[in-house]
């Protein structure tokens, strides 16, 4: 897919570089400089234009892009013109960034496609983590079901995957697994990075390090590890 980003702080760059890394086209729009200049290096274009002006939004491909995305954090004034230039503008489909509740009611009224509220939802999935206390990370689906990422429990290393029945034993869903395999990065230093594993070969058993992602309850997690210590 092809995605243009405007506001291009902390969020909106980090945001850039992993779509990029998924293979997606990924636009940049900024009117800091620096930022530009931080993010040119991944992304397939960028712009340097104030947004609050429906001259400079003109110049961008808001035509080819299938989604543009407003994750401008720091200026509220900015971020709600932005969508209401776009709106305008006639953009289908649109993704916006909210800080706080107030500019998220405000982002409402604009019908758009989503609106992305990263520090909320990162509180939210700590308080889970927290609770759940065992190096878990989650996503929660609704108020009772979450995907869980935890490294593979010390009782079930050695075990064939084929053979490891989760939802039977613990009502969990194996959804994937990774594992960290030795790579290069782009300067050529040496270091490991979990790669997905293809569970279904024979051959392959649960190792020290592999990290499960499944899909199940709170209360489905917990009674895996019931009667072990957990994993740190």
């Amino acid at each position: 897919m092809k995605y243009l980003i405007i506001g291009l702080g902390i969020y909106g760059s980090n945001l850039a570089i992993d779509l990029t890394r998924l293979g997606h086209e990924v636009i940049g729009a900024d009117n800091n400089r620096s930022n530009i200049e931080a993010i040119k290096d991944y992304v397939s274009t960028v712009y340097v234009i104030d947004s609050t002006e429906e001259s400079s939004l003109g110049v961008l491909p808001l035509d080819n892009v299938d989604i543009v995305i407003v994750a401008i954090g720091e200026n509220f004034g900015a971020s709600i013109k932005t969508v209401a230039l776009l709106k305008k503008m006639g953009v289908r489909h649109i993704y916006a960034r909210a800080i706080d509740k107030i500019h998220e009611s405000i982002l409402e009224g604009f019908e758009i496609d989503r609106i992305i509220t990263p520090e909320q939802r990162a509180a939210a999935d700590l308080t889970h983590e927290m609770e759940l206390g065992t190096g878990v990370t989650s996503i929660e689906i609704d108020s009772q079901n979450y995907i869980l990422n935890f490294k593979a429990p010390e009782f079930l290393i050695g075990i064939p995957y084929r053979e490891l029945d989760l939802e039977s034993d613990y009502n969990l869903r194996l959804i994937a697994v990774t594992r960290p395999v030795p790579t290069r990065n782009i300067l050529g230093i040496s270091h490991r990075e979990d790669t997905v594993i293809d569970i279904n070969d024979e051959d392959i058993k649960v190792e020290d390090g592999d990290k499960l992602t499944v899909f199940g309850t709170k209360k489905s997690y917990r009674g895996l590890y019931r009667r072990y210590s957990p994993v740190k």
